[in-house]
């Protein structure tokens, strides 16, 4: 596929996800555009996602291949898809991706910075802990 067509497609996949817009999410999925693909800024679809708490979403990306523990390094967006719904209390979201095997201890900042847990903790969100929690996530120490 040509380079200009895939980010004429990958604006529009952006343009979905941060409308929560599933069906279309999937159908430009099935005509090409990238699942793990950066906008300029370096944010990634799934991590949009997260942020956004559209499951669903989240879900069609990664059964698209977009890889769960991901980092995003966009300004004002870097971080894990988990712990960007562990932040704003996802829970349905922080489930799919838990799914799909994202790591509930992975750290972001390459490993630096704070778990899922953390955030969900901190953001005050504790069913989001409580399904961390359960997937094996626990406080450092």
């Amino acid at each position: 596929m040509k380079q200009r067509q895939q980010k004429k497609l990958s604006h529009r996949l952006f343009r979905a996800i941060l409308s929560g817009d599933a069906k279309s999410v999937r159908t430009l999925l099935r005509s090409g555009a990238s699942p793990e693909r950066r906008n300029a800024d370096g944010t990634t679809p799934l991590y949009l996602a997260s942020v956004q708490g559209e499951a669903e979403v989240a879900r069609l990306l990664m059964e698209a291949g977009a890889s769960p523990d991901a980092e995003s390094r966009g300004p004002g967006s870097e971080g894990t898809p988990l712990c960007a719904a562990a932040c704003w209390g996802h829970t349905a979201t922080a489930r799919e991706l838990l799914a799909h095997g994202a790591d509930p201890l992975l750290r972001e900042d390459r490993g630096a910075g704070w778990s899922p847990l953390d955030w969900a903790d901190h953001g005050h969100h504790p069913d989001t802990a409580e399904v961390l929690r359960a997937a094996g996530a626990h406080p450092p120490g």
